[in-house]
């Protein structure tokens, strides 16, 4: 059996609500978890005008800015998808890396399956926080990045810059499985 090198890509995502299609995502940020100077980037036009307040404030965007200068949700996806696939070689598989991955991963399976046709990272992601929990044989409560970031001192800080807080977390991972490897 041949097996296939896993390319970990650190994905962020900035949201007007909790939920993809009542709510817009607003930008994608992702990094090479073992190569973070190797990002994308982008900003998408707003699907529609709901928002949850407290969540629009966190991310600093305004819709009426991104209504003007978001790229159409289509060509986000069509051009996310080109970055995740020229990232792997022939036989790689790209894998989802998330801090609170079920969140962000919705967003992204979501628009890469109504906007491109597929998603490139399949139906799965790795989940930071639960690969922690499990690491460290910790609550559900410890496995926030703040709690992460004393234990494993970290370089980067997350901002809500959805590309800053993939290169974050994509460092967070990395001292995770660190951690791991030396039974910390």
């Amino acid at each position: 059996m041949e097996l296939s090198n896993e390319v970990f890509i650190s994905v962020d995502v900035e949201t007007s609500g909790p939920i993809p299609g009542e709510y817009s995502m607003l930008s994608i940020g992702a990094c090479l978890v073992d190569n973070p100077e190797t990002t994308f980037e982008c900003t998408l036009k707003p699907l529609n005008r709901n928002v949850d307040p407290d969540a629009l404030a966190v991310t600093g965007f305004s819709l009426e800015e991104l209504e003007r200068r978001g790229i159409e949700p289509h060509q986000a996806m069509t051009e996310f998808g080109a970055w995740v696939k020229s990232a792997c070689s022939e036989g790689d598989v790209p894998v989802f890396v998330g801090l609170n991955a079920p969140f962000d991963w919705s967003f992204i399976n979501y628009y890469f399956h109504r906007f491109h046709g597929e998603n490139p990272f399949g139906f799965t992601a790795l989940d930071i926080k639960a690969y922690y929990m499990g690491m460290m044989n910790c609550s559900w409560r410890n496995t926030r990045s703040s709690v992460m970031a004393e234990h494993l001192h970290p370089m980067q800080k997350g901002n809500h810059n959805a590309v800053q807080d993939a290169i974050y977390q994509a460092e967070l991972f990395r001292l995770a499985r660190k951690a791991g490897q030396k039974g910390e």
